[in-house]
């Protein structure tokens, strides 16, 4: 049984409880422990997860959370750099499954969140699950 870690962006509310929904359910499906937090924004979760990961209370991470793109910029540096945030920590192996949802619109979100439809949150607690088999086997 392992412990994770799942740090989620909470700014679209019903959106992320449907992501974490998912991902719980994932965790509990095999058994393994699981905590959540929040940080602000979809920008911060790299750096929790850098934070928590350095405690050595975790073994795997689950990021969730939600970028709608709107009229500027900020949508491609949120969806890019969030994701180039954790994808360093994973080079440097940490066992992390990305939910953080980038999309178009809300109703491209619903269909992804829920557990009925594309469940990536539940997806993204299987790759943390997945990865962390990895890195246990090349310990």
């Amino acid at each position: 049984m392992a412990k994770f870690l799942i740090v989620e962006a909470r700014f679209y509310t019903h959106l992320n409880d449907l992501l974490i929904e998912g991902a719980k359910a994932a965790l509990d499906d095999e058994g393994h422990k699981y905590e959540v937090i929040t940080v602000p924004g979809a920008l911060e979760i790299p750096g929790a997860i850098a934070m928590a990961a350095e405690t050595g209370r975790y073994d795997g991470f689950v990021a969730i959370g939600v970028v709608i793109r709107g009229e500027t910029y900020h949508f491609e540096v949120v969806s890019n750099e969030s994701a180039r945030g954790l994808m360093a920590l994973s080079m440097d192996g940490i066992a992390i499954g990305n939910g953080i949802l980038t999309v178009e619109n809300e109703a491209q979100a619903l269909t992804r969140a829920r557990m009925t439809e594309k469940n990536k949150g539940g997806e993204a607690a299987k790759a943390a699950i997945a990865m962390l088999g990895l890195r246990e086997r090349f310990a």
